[in-house]
């Protein structure tokens, strides 16, 4: 398989991947009370959000990629 194509399969799987989740989640944890001995922690859930256009983006260029692959990247 050509590099190309394995960068455009790849590209694909990205954008389905973005356009389904929509974003990033995380857990941090934050100290609330830190008292000498007594500490209490917190975790709280952070997201970073993927606009659905980058996913399409991806898609679409993962697109372009395997079909210029398939056709060998011959210029006529």
């Amino acid at each position: 398989m050509k590099p190309v194509t394995v960068v455009g399969v790849v590209l694909i799987i990205l954008g389905v991947v973005a356009l389904a989740y929509q974003g990033v989640t995380y857990t941090t944890r934050e100290k609330v009370v830190d008292l000498g001995p007594l500490k209490i922690t917190a975790d709280k859930e952070n997201r970073i959000p993927l606009p659905p256009i980058l996913g399409v983006l991806a898609l679409a260029g993962g697109v372009v990629l395997v079909v210029v692959g398939a056709r060998g990247g011959r210029t006529t």
